[in-house]
């Protein structure tokens, strides 16, 4: 495929490369989002899959098997004549020892591998700065692209990150327009010289001048969830299919519980937009299948997610590659530092929705390594826990896939009434699954969604000397949190602006729960249900 690139914020109207199309053309589109360096298989609890469970067949994913599942479906299509495209739609940096130790080189030496035509960025993509992200860009070798990013202040991405690509297949030019959710300031570390722009603002800026060049097959590659796409697709004119990301959100045909795939939003123009996203960690690869008349109008949207299953065999040069990048690192993640007397429960759906285990667990663990401190307020947010721990062992490769973004302990003095306005924050986009969800040590609240955002705490009360009592508004409590969040993350920007006494630089978050866990003599029994009450 030939690829042509746009500027960003160009919207320069490409002489001659358009050309009326003279019967209809179908393009299969595979796709994958939120990978987070899970270049292991996963178990149904999205850790790491043990060696007996992969060879029972109980795991999911992987990079051997987004391999062969990639390979095996593009050389089916194109053996067959077919049209085929592979979209990633962001978040690869982050979540597993590969990325901790490798950094984007194992990334770009896998995603080269796929053979991916074009990717967006994921807000993940800049967890270690613009830095890092510009050390990715230039080791890929196809284009990544995030439109609505304004980066010509920031002298390590000027110039290198585009916003549009025209593909060239089978004759045909698609028009691939991008773009990354607005809040990546708050959700990762872009730094101060990068401006986000409102995604719908700068799509039809893009759109315009792709359909004066004459392209009329336009894609939208986005990363900013589910929920955000669909509102894309019922407001912006033009676009033909929306492939998105960072919800984590799955789509199936076959999964009553899943959003059906795709999902028709019917556009400005009366026209049916399909929008499609494929859950996370490789658990699924989308398979789209759209046909365009000669006039540039979707005629036909079919298709689903194929789970990567134990019935598709990982790649073995894959394998073989991971195992000999593993071999550094073995020796930590094998270290057994405790046993859980039942699951530990870490899930994404939990934890970015209501009290959970995982959450309470790494909340007193905070607390107890600060409490010498004054520290008897502890706030995580809910996004920062990555994942599940089971009945068992607990290794310590376990505690650095729950927690693999490498915070550090922060602490801080906040009156009442900013602790109470965190919650708010924490709080206010239940909805969407967002990260920022509250997970809560040392107080206990009382919430519903039955009010806006910014009204939904009912009572909060905080521990005083093994009682119970209302928090007040204007005292100071001493409150212990991660960095990122410490740094204004996740929306918590009054602990940014209102901290006292603000310390940034603690130990590794990783550390202080696998210390807490030791220091509890090794066994740990969860327990929810005393913290976090929702009431309608």
């Amino acid at each position: 495929m030939k690829k042509l690139l746009l500027g960003a914020a160009s919207f320069v109207v490409l002489a001659g490369t358009g050309g009326p199309a003279y019967a209809d053309f179908t393009l299969n589109i595979l796709h994958f989002n939120d990978f987070h360096s899970r270049y292991d298989s996963i178990n149904a609890y999205d850790s790491n899959c043990s060696a007996e469970d992969e060879a029972g067949g109980k795991c999911f994913g992987g990079m051997g098997r987004l391999m062969t599942a990639v390979d095996d479906t593009r050389a089916a299509l194109a053996g067959a004549g077919e049209n085929v495209v592979l979209l990633d739609a962001g978040d690869d940096f982050q979540g597993s020892l590969y990325f901790t130790t490798y950094g984007s080189e194992v990334v770009n030496e896998f995603n080269n591998a796929l053979g991916i035509d074009v990717m967006e960025l994921g807000n993940h993509e800049f967890d270690r700065g613009p830095e890092e992200t510009a050390k990715f860009i230039a080791g890929a070798k196809y284009p990544v692209v995030s439109g609505n990013l304004n980066v010509s202040k920031e002298p390590l991405l000027a110039g290198k990150l585009k916003g549009v690509v025209i593909l060239d297949i089978g004759g045909e030019k698609v028009g691939v327009v991008s773009g990354l959710a607005e809040d990546t300031a708050e959700t990762s570390s872009p730094g101060d010289n990068i401006r986000f722009a409102k995604i719908e603002d700068n799509l039809m800026g893009a759109v315009k001048a792709l359909e004066a060049a004459g392209i009329n097959k336009i894609i939208a590659l986005t990363h900013d969830g589910f929920k955000r796409d669909v509102e894309i697709a019922a407001t912006v004119p033009g676009i033909d299919v929306i492939v998105g990301g960072h919800s984590h959100t799955v789509m199936s045909n076959t999964d009553e519980s899943a959003e059906p795939y795709p999902t028709m939003v019917t556009g400005p123009a009366g026209n049916e937009v399909p929008v499609v996203t494929a859950g996370s960690y490789a658990k699924y690869l989308g398979d789209l299948k759209v046909t365009w008349d000669n006039e540039g109008n979707v005629i036909s949207a079919t298709g689903d997610t194929i789970l990567l299953d134990a019935s598709i065999a990982p790649d073995e040069a894959v394998n073989k590659r991971l195992a000999e990048l593993s071999a550094p690192i073995e020796e930590l993640k094998a270290k057994v530092i405790g046993v859980a007397t039942a699951e530990i429960d870490g899930s994404r759906d939990t934890c970015r929705a209501m009290e959970c285990a995982m959450g309470d667990l790494l909340s007193d663990a905070m607390l107890d390594r600060s409490a010498d401190q004054g520290m008897n307020i502890a706030i995580q947010n809910g996004g920062g826990l990555r994942a599940s721990i089971e009945a068992g062992d607990i290794t310590m490769g376990d505690v650095l896939t729950v927690l693999p973004f490498s915070n550090t302990l922060a602490t801080m003095q906040l009156k009442g009434a900013d602790v109470v306005a965190a919650l708010e924050n924490g709080l206010s986009q239940v909805e969407e699954g967002a990260g920022r969800f509250p997970q809560v040590g040392g107080l206990r609240f009382t919430w519903t969604r039955d009010k806006p955002a910014g009204e939904r705490v009912i009572k909060t009360e905080v521990m005083d000397n093994g009682a119970w009592v209302p928090i007040d508004p204007n005292k100071l409590y001493g409150v212990v949190t991660n960095n990122y969040m410490r740094a204004g993350g996740d929306g918590y920007s009054m602990f940014a602006t209102d901290a006292v006494n603000p310390y940034d630089f603690g130990p590794p978050l990783e550390d202080v729960l696998a210390d807490y866990i030791a220091k509890l003599g090794g066994e740990y029994t969860p327990r929810t249900g005393d913290r976090i009450t929702e009431v309608q």
